[in-house]
């Protein structure tokens, strides 16, 4: 019985935490946008790409112990095993949320824009390619949309399983005296 609510509760929580995780790296792909069409000058948009990621990089790796540290809190049975198995389908689902995001972006959204630069990269590299490339390259770019989706999902998820094996070790933090009892003298 309890480990059947400690599984509903992970999975629960994880998908709480899963969307909060997709959410913020899909804010941060759309600023990455926003800032993209400023044109900058180069080093001022390197700087900011820089931050923006460092940002993002940072914020993930605290958003997933915030919850990884709630969800122990909150499931006082939960040890280390648990606090990594939620952090493996926060991942999974954050994942999946920034993966669907990115693909709408690229299908949808910005289609105008990766339209505009395939055309680019077919006319300054036209005369480079033979037909066969050209044909190759045409055939990449009407499925990038869905090996985006897929590239995302499995870097992501690698990402968050990686990340919530290192967190998990110490959430919840181990105490080595807790088995220690002082004999009587």
């Amino acid at each position: 019985m309890k480990q059947n609510l400690l599984r509903r509760n992970l999975w629960e929580t994880a998908g709480k935490a899963g969307l909060a995780l997709g959410g913020a790296s899909a804010a941060f792909l759309f600023i990455s946008h926003a800032l993209t069409s400023l044109q900058l000058p180069g080093f001022v948009s390197t700087v900011l790409n820089f931050a923006l990621w460092a940002a993002k990089f940072g914020g993930c790796i605290w958003l997933m112990a915030f919850f990884m540290k709630k969800f122990v809190a909150e499931n006082p049975e939960a040890d280390n095993s648990a606090s990594y198995r939620f952090g493996m389908a926060a991942a999974f689902l954050s994942a999946l949320i920034f993966a669907a995001v990115s693909f709408a972006d690229i299908a949808f959204i910005s289609a105008d824009t990766y339209a505009e630069m395939r055309t680019l990269v077919t006319q300054e590299m036209g005369s480079l390619m033979d037909s066969n490339t050209e044909a190759a390259i045409e055939k990449l770019m009407d499925n990038l949309p869905q090996y985006m989706f897929f590239a995302n999902l499995i870097y992501c998820f690698l990402y968050g399983t990686l990340l919530s094996a290192i967190l998990s070790r110490n959430i919840p933090s181990r105490n080595p005296f807790a088995d220690y009892k002082p004999e009587d003298q």
